[in-house]
């Protein structure tokens, strides 16, 4: 079978038609007058299918339906809920083999990578179950006699969710798991690059919500572009906006939102990079290092972008990753045989070009040689070398985030502390990892003069974090936090609450008022 004819297959398993429409209320799919937008595979530049995009009108059926929904859906006990959330993720482990196969042709990631994203999906509804029955308060004493004060959580209402083409399926559920359970509605402005994955989540939504009469509303679908965004981050119906994406976008979702007092979870961009000090078990590094900056083409929020290797190892550890980088397979990222994919789109393969130019421009020395593929199997013209700069971290374009696999390397000399001053040199703060078997190291490294960033590992790299832990990161990466730990709390509202059950009426502080 060709690959056209097996995605067009699981399209059909996944229930997706041709001119799908771009809004959905969950059960209901609204007929557009909107312009139509072209899924192409990054992987063959062929046209996947077309959807139609989402109109203004459309955007504020589907928010009307959102905040009706929320009126019964935040009724339903919690534990109830979680149980909605455990069907669905029986249902994407049921499609997990399509889904993530599609993950991999719409947006270009690996295979492998397309399946671990979908098993982010269950592991997601798997922790938001066991939360449903864990949405604790606070109970603490009160100064007046025979009072009682506690805290508890309730839900805000429709939560929009922006979200990137890198990670297409996952980022959407770590924020629905969580905001259902909470009671919250959801819509969603999937990215304009990858559609069909998010008709395709919201369909797999659709069968498990109408098998428990769930309102229709509390999953909504939003195709559209960068107006579409806008409404969302102005609309004060939608309380808090969660958008994945750029620090440009970020600053412009965060501003809208702020200007009229609502709530941002952002996760923006990342300038990831790890430490290798003369301690640190090259076995260890390169992996670490080689899976960090070329996993998804270099597309992670979390891909490691830099290297700040200690000047006694720095030769040993350039060599070892030139060799690694020779061993890369490049090509079609559904044969399992090759490491790196295509990058999502010409705009991507430009920029990637122009990063290369310009840290040579700067004084960067390229070790690895970049370029774009041709020829057989590169046809769409999105492949590219992955490739190693040595360069400075006060260069223009190692301080910016570029959306590709270049590495940049650089030298430290003297202690940890100032390979730790390089490191937090960036205006990001996402990811951060050192290699070393020096304890005073790594405990310098996770200290509070340490690693700035939201996630700090110790020999293991920057890029794959686990659902438990609370996601996210600090300065232009936004602040914002998903996924597991107490990150449940953003999509909630807290609420302080004194039951007086005394025959008077004493109030705080001592203060009399008699009247």
């Amino acid at each position: 079978m060709s690959l056209q004819a097996e995605i067009k297959e699981i399209l059909g398993q996944l229930g997706i038609q041709e001119n799908n429409q771009g809004a959905s209320t969950g059960a209901n799919w609204l007929t557009s007058t909107g312009a139509q937008i072209a899924s192409v595979s990054p992987v063959d530049a062929q046209v996947i299918a077309h959807v139609t995009m989402a109109t203004p009108d459309q955007y504020n059926q589907v928010i009307e339906k959102a905040q009706a929904a929320f009126v019964e859906w935040r009724k339903v006990p919690a534990p109830k809920r979680g149980e909605v959330v455990r069907q669905l993720a029986e249902r994407i482990r049921f499609y997990k083999e399509p889904l993530g196969k599609l993950v991999s042709y719409e947006m270009g990631k690996s295979l492998q990578e397309g399946l671990g994203e979908v098993q982010e999906m269950i592991d997601i509804c798997d922790f938001a179950v066991g939360l449903s029955r864990q949405l604790y308060g606070l109970t603490m004493h009160s100064e007046r006699p025979n009072h009682r004060m506690y805290e508890q959580y309730h839900p805000l209402g429709i939560v929009g969710i922006i979200s990137a083409f890198n990670f297409p399926v996952a980022v959407w559920n770590w924020n629905t798991a969580l905001a259902w359970v909470c009671g919250d509605v959801c819509v969603w402005k999937p990215s304009e690059k990858t559609p069909l994955t998010a008709i395709a989540c919201q369909r797999i939504a659709q069968e498990v919500f109408a098998a428990n009469d769930v309102p229709e509303g509390v999953s909504g679908l939003v195709i559209g572009d960068g107006e579409i965004g806008k409404l969302m981050a102005n609309d004060p119906r939608v309380p808090l906006v969660s958008a994945t994406g750029s620090t440009r976008m970020g600053k412009s979702v965060g501003a809208a939102v702020g200007q009229r007092l609502g709530r941002s979870l952002l996760e923006l961009g990342g300038n990831n990079a790890i430490i290798i000090t003369p301690s640190a078990d090259l076995k260890m590094v390169v992996p670490g290092a080689v899976f960090g900056a070329v996993g998804t083409a270099g597309q992670r929020c979390t891909s490691t972008r830099r290297l700040i290797i200690h000047e006694s190892v720095f030769d040993k550890v350039r060599d070892a990753l030139s060799a690694a980088y020779k061993q890369l397979r490049i090509g079609n990222p559904l044969d399992q045989n090759n490491h790196v994919g295509p990058l999502i789109d010409q705009d991507a393969v430009n920029n990637y070009l122009a990063a290369i130019e310009a840290a040579q421009k700067e004084g960067g020395k390229v070790i690895v040689e970049g370029g774009v593929l041709s020829g057989e199997g590169y046809e769409s013209g999105c492949y590219v070398k992955p490739c190693i700069i040595e360069a400075e971290n006060h260069f223009a374009i190692v301080q910016h985030e570029t959306f590709a696999p270049i590495l940049y390397i650089m030298k430290y000399s003297g202690g940890v502390e100032n390979a730790i001053a390089l490191q937090n040199g960036v205006p990001q703060g996402l990811s951060s990892a050192i290699m070393t078997n020096d304890l005073k190291e790594s405990e310098a490294f996770l200290s509070a003069a340490g690693s700035d960033c939201g996630i700090a590992n110790v020999n293991i790299g920057t890029s794959g974090a686990e659902i438990g832990g609370a996601f996210g990161g600090e300065k232009e990466t936004g602040g914002g936090r998903e996924s597991g730990s107490d990150a449940w709390k953003v999509y909630m509202r807290r609420q302080t609450n004194t039951i007086n059950y005394s025959d008077s009426l004493p109030l705080a502080q001592g203060i009399k008022f008699d009247l």
